[in-house]
């Protein structure tokens, strides 16, 4: 039983450290919330790190990026003040290894349409020494006036109905082949019941005979 719990903290431990890279949505309506998602996993999740995390921002028709939040051990920080009251954190909780810097941008205008890079800036402690690594992701925003559904799930959708067709047909074929083959084993049995019953008869009329002349 002691192995087993050592065995099942470990399961844990695993799942805990569990993490997959997922690209952001690029596409927001105006005047709603949007979540630009950044994530960066770690190679080996048993080691332990801590990371702060940079956003920058680069609107449509501009030349560089400027530096619009932060994020740390101390909290979030909005650096650009066209972002002011209106970005919140949605990445890792109440953990310094931070994976999923992700973070919520409210009341969407066609402004913040550009290009978003985030950064993490990661430690990873070992038992001797200290590593130092820099991942940086993109997201191309693009804000519209009212949500658009894409090609990829035009296309989902398209299959979706096809796959429902072709398994309504696949059953049809199925109870049909079902159908026959049970009417064919039912008249079959019919057939030897009576086999069997005229068998039966002619036997008993043979005995009768055989008994009559007998006597």
């Amino acid at each position: 039983m002691f192995a087993a719990a050592i065995f099942l903290n470990k399961g844990v431990s695993l799942c805990h450290g569990a993490c997959a890279e997922v690209d952001s949505d690029t596409e927001a309506v105006a005047g709603k919330g949007f979540k630009l998602g950044c994530i960066s996993c770690k190679m080996r999740p048993e080691v332990e790190a801590s990371a702060t995390v940079d956003w920058y921002f680069k609107a449509k028709g501009e030349a560089d990026f400027a530096h619009i939040y932060n994020y740390d051990e101390e909290g979030q920080h909005i650096v650009d003040e066209r972002f002011e009251e209106r970005v919140d954190w949605s990445g890792s909780k109440q953990s310094n290894d931070i994976q999923d810097a992700s973070i919520y941008l409210f009341n969407v205008t066609f402004n913040d349409s550009g290009t978003y890079r985030c950064f993490f800036h990661r430690l990873l402690t070992y038992e001797f020494y200290e590593y130092q690594t820099v991942v940086s992701k993109l997201v191309h925003l693009t804000v519209v006036a009212k949500a658009t559904r894409g090609t990829a799930s035009i296309v989902s959708e398209v299959m979706m109905y096809v796959s429902i067709i072709g398994l309504q047909a696949w059953l049809y074929i199925e109870m049909v082949y079902c159908y026959r083959k049970i009417s064919a084993a039912g008249e079959e049995a019919l057939r030897e019941s009576a086999n069997a019953e005229y068998l039966a008869i002619a036997s008993e009329s043979k005995d009768n005979c055989g008994v009559q002349v007998a006597e």
